[in-house]
């Protein structure tokens, strides 16, 4: 019994042995799958992920430029535009402000960004800088950084390779921490170190090859078991591979500087940056289809769409001038929607490319010149049926027609048709058949309640202690802590120095390093000085009429991001004895751009009184100038719900001075939709949301066309509680209007299409099997699509013309021929769906049999709004 006992015993435990073994075993079996290392490696045609060559579609997305709230969707709907890969820089100056405290939380989480790509099975390109440009204040470098004795910045110097060694281990070991490249299983394909520097290599000479290569040793030497990138550095060192920035890649790159590089392209820039003053720039989608699919046929194999979600330059991050909306232009716009149609054809684009996968990676290439403007590129796999083909032309004004292997194909201006089976066109760059929308500022109801706004104006500094002998530089100042320096000085005139001619006028004269400046002389604010004072004083020349229209632009003195330099003019009115004059120097940002960064000066420069009897008096270094950082609402925090009991607020009359502070409480708007505040009626400052730093705004900053460059000024919903959100700002003018600012919702509800009866059906009718391209319907057909977001449904139809209809989404008209059953054709394929589908063709819309414009090539232009379907 006791035997029997002691056998099940020995049985019992062999089993349990057994079995942990077997778990720990499977354990370390499941651990070693989710943690198995992909090898990333490279040859002449692409970069090779496990063993598997990749077509990669990237966009860049700047994480501090949303909030981790908006990360989810903004990544989800990158990816279902087609892309594989996002790009982001790393910001030194976000995640180590001061020197040795750092900051990962928040915004500044990139372990969080990168883990919510990998979630969506995507990978990353990490440009670790340490300079990135980027539009970012100091091009991402930290202002401390430029107090460090002895250092010049990217270039051989032994204090800048110091810290920035320093910083780029500390980033790189956080990820290896988190096993974030894709040598340990993690996302991180590709890195890249330094950025764009040949534009300033030769300002270092030597000293700029050396710290190349010490940058290139540096990376590789740590073996993370990824490729590292050099953009714009045609001389990149091995084994780091040179990529390409720009518009037009496929012209304008001349290559990999080694035959077993891939030709990457680290910037496809999809719009332009906006400074404030400046004109609206846009580049339309065709531009850029067209640069892609030019790129891809001339043995591309990565493009990088910079940006792909621009964002918001919250607080005081933006560059030098730079808008506080960033690349709203982009696929995805400042809030996260989709802005069409760059989106739908681009991510069209990326279906076509896809269908020409293996021919592109494993084929060869060949090239036909059949017109003057006409070119075939085809790649074709020997032993096989795999062939893609790209038919261009070249012309811009008209369509030509190209014969390729018997067949005639007719290719719209500068355009490039893609054959993924040399033989079946699914894609044209210039044909857009995927829907467009148009964004709508709609007024808030529910935040505009109430708006009472109170006020505490800045006291005016009269006699700071004097301890300079020139007025301080401006960066060196604030040290980046504030965008606001003060300067006083006081001096004495006698009454032979004043003007004994009758009439005759002193004008105190300051010129400016930039960026702005406001001025008070004997207590009295000097008012606002136009731009054609300041293009007058830096010699430009205008006709009359630009004299007149410049004369009439409101602003205090300041310069612009292409001259940041000013002379501010203005007549005073002196009194024997002791004068004082005050000047506040404004920063509208830190440089971002070129060599030599760390000796980059602004501010007062040169101060002096005209007009004397005895001639120029120079303030400059005869006087003692006291100096001080910020405003006083800063230092006490005012932005905040703790700190605004500090001041004493009063209720606002309709009326009040410059370096005023304005708050009020609001509502948060209805709907989930993307918010913002209209900055309508007032004239520079800063925004705040419960604390949170919304931005610089700029609105009496105007440019060419009298208009303010940003109106809207985006307030993510993270920022916002459902009732008395606190919003505080601060206005550098007198006698603005805050009563004008309003709330507004930002939707995408007004959707339209735009398709010509020649335009090459949807790609999503392909599919590839093998080496064979084929159609999932029975029916290839062109039609119109028509989609609403989230869970809105189409409520009217605003346009519809089966014929030749001029203008734009937002903006149709009827032209001169026009099928009369157009709008209710649309209304019975779409109205009361969340999407609808319409047929392009004649026998659709002219159910009659009557063409009265016979010889037109009809195009289909149709407008609907969508809106949530109202409860019964």
């Amino acid at each position: 019994m006791r035997k029997h006992s002691l056998d099940r015993w020995l049985l019992a435990a062999v089993l349990v042995v057994l079995l942990s073994s077997s778990c720990t075993f499977a354990s370390k079996k499941a651990v070693k799958k989710k943690t198995k290392g992909k090898e990333v490696t490279y040859d002449g045609t692409s970069l090779i992920v496990d063993g598997k060559r990749e077509l990669l579609f990237s966009g860049s997305i700047h994480y501090p430029r949303s909030t981790p709230e908006m990360w989810p969707s903004i990544i989800k709907r990158a990816k279902q535009g087609g892309l594989n890969t996002i790009q982001t820089y790393v910001f030194w100056n976000v995640h180590e402000p001061e020197q040795g405290k750092f900051n990962f939380s928040g915004r500044a989480d990139l372990v969080k960004f990168i883990k919510l790509i990998e979630k969506n099975g995507m990978y990353v390109t990490l440009r670790l800088g340490p300079f990135i440009q980027a539009e970012w204040t100091h091009g991402g470098l930290p202002y401390w950084l430029r107090e460090v004795p002895g250092i010049f910045f990217r270039t051989d110097n032994k204090e800048f390779k110091e810290h920035t060694e320093r910083y780029v281990r500390m980033v790189l070991d956080k990820m290896k921490e988190e096993k974030l490249f894709a040598s340990q299983g993690g996302p991180i394909i590709l890195g890249q170190i330094e950025n764009e520097y040949s534009a300033v290599q030769r300002a270092y000479k030597e000293d700029g090859m050396n710290y190349i290569k010490w940058g290139s040793k540096l990376v590789d030497s740590m073996n993370l078991g990824i490729p590292w990138v050099m953009c714009k550095q045609n001389d990149a060192p091995d084994p780091m591979i040179n990529a390409c920035n720009g518009r037009h890649c496929g012209d304008t790159f001349p290559g990999p500087n080694k035959d077993n590089k891939p030709s990457l392209w680290t910037e496809n820039w999809t719009t332009q940056f906006r400074v404030f003053g400046d004109a609206p720039v846009k580049r339309s989608v065709e531009d850029i289809a067209f640069s892609v699919a030019r790129f891809f046929s001339k043995n591309g194999s990565h493009v990088n769409y910079y940006m792909y979600h621009g964002g918001t330059n919250f607080g005081r991050t933006s560059a030098h001038y730079v808008t506080t909306r960033y690349y709203d232009d982009a696929p995805l716009d400042e809030y996260g929607l989709e802005r069409e149609p760059k989106y739908g054809h681009l991510k069209q684009l990326h279906s076509a490319l896809n269908l020409c996968k293996k021919p592109l990676l494993w084929g060869q290439p060949r090239t036909e010149k059949p017109g003057k403007d006409t070119e075939i590129r085809y790649y074709e796999q020997r032993g096989t049926k795999s062939c893609a083909a790209f038919l261009a032309n070249n012309n811009t004004e008209a369509a030509e027609t190209i014969k390729f292997r018997g067949k005639d194909y007719v290719i719209a201006p500068r355009s490039i048709s893609i054959l993924p089976d040399c033989k079946t066109v699914v894609y044209n760059t210039a044909q857009i058949v995927s829907h467009h929308t148009s964004r709508n500022f709609m007024k808030s109801k529910k935040a505009n309640k109430k708006l009472n706004f109170k006020v505490f104006t800045e006291p005016l500094p009269h006699k700071l202690k004097g301890d300079s002998y020139i007025p301080v530089e401006l960066y060196g100042l604030t040290k980046d802590k504030s965008d606001y320096g003060w300067y006083t000085t006081s001096f004495k005139i006698n009454e032979n120095q004043l003007p004994k001619k009758k009439g005759a006028k002193t004008n105190v004269r300051i010129a400016s390093l930039g960026h702005a400046l406001h001025v008070w002389f004997n207590g009295e604010y000097l008012g606002k000085i136009g731009v054609y004072m300041i293009c007058k004083n830096m010699k430009m020349s205008y006709d009359d009429d630009d004299v007149n229209f410049f004369s009439l632009l409101p602003g205090n003195g300041h310069g612009s991001h292409d001259e940041k330099s000013f002379v501010f003019q203005k007549p005073v009115a002196l009194k024997e004895g002791e004068n004082h004059l005050v000047m506040l120097g404004v920063l509208t940002g830190f440089p971002d751009s070129g060599s030599y960064l760390e000796h980059r000066y602004t501010g007062p420069r040169s101060v002096s009184i005209l007009g004397l009897s005895s001639g120029t008096l120079d303030l400059t270094e005869s006087s003692k100038w006291g100096n001080k950082v910020g405003m006083e609402g800063e230092r006490l925090a005012i932005q905040t719900r703790k700190g605004l009991r500090k001041v004493k607020w009063h209720k606002f009359s309709g009326k009040a001075p410059g370096l005023t502070w304005y708050q009020t409480y609001f509502d948060a708007p209805e709907s989930e939709s993307a918010a913002a505040v209209r900055m309508s009626g007032m004239g520079k400052g800063l925004i705040w949301v419960n604390g949170e730093g919304v931005g610089r705004y700029w609105q009496s900053f105007l440019n060419p066309l009298n208009q303010s460059t940003q109106i809207e000024y985006h307030i993510p919903r993270s920022f916002l509680k459902p009732k008395k959100n606190l919003l505080v700002i601060f206005e550098e003018e007198p006698n603005v209007k805050p009563k004008l600012i309003d709330f507004v919702i930002v939707n995408r509800d007004t959707v339209c299409s735009y398709v010509g009866e020649n335009y090459t059906p949807n790609v999503g009718h392909w599919i590839r099997k093998k080496d064979e391209v084929q159609a999932i319907t029975d029916n290839v057909s062109l039609t119109a699509t028509l989609k609403c977001s989230g869970n809105k449904k189409i409520a009217a139809v605003e346009f519809a013309s089966f014929g030749n209809p001029i203008g734009d989404c937002g903006n149709f008209t009827v032209g001169t021929c026009n099928a009369p059953v157009s709008k209710q054709v649309v209304e019975k394929h779409c109205l009361g769906k969340a999407e609808c589908v319409i047929p392009v063709n004649k026998s659709t819309f002219q159910q009659d049999k009557k063409d009265s414009c016979k010889n037109v090539i009809k195009t289909l232009a149709v407008q609907v709004k969508c809106a949530r379907q109202k409860k019964k």
